[in-house]
């Protein structure tokens, strides 16, 4: 059973190979909150930001003065395509 979940999971992270490459930041830590469905992405650790600003799509973006440090997508598993 375990050897399935390790399969799903290579397959997952593979499948998002392409979109993890776009991502100009060389570093960055995603964590996922599923009760609350939220994705929390960081570019730094800690972020400490100072400002945020929240986009029509409802992710907020996390600013360290001008520099983005993070990004908190709210509903992710609406967003995830099939």
């Amino acid at each position: 059973m375990e050897k399935t979940i390790a399969s799903e999971t290579v397959q997952s992270v593979t499948q998002a190979i392409p979109w993890l490459l776009k991502i100009p930041e060389r570093r960055f830590w995603v964590d996922y909150d599923a009760e609350a469905d939220v994705l929390y992405i960081s570019f730094q650790r800690p972020q400490q930001a100072t400002d945020s600003e929240m986009t029509e799509e409802g992710i907020l973006l996390r600013y360290k003065g001008k520099q983005l440090v993070g990004m908190t997508i709210l509903d992710a598993s609406k967003r995830a395509s099939p």
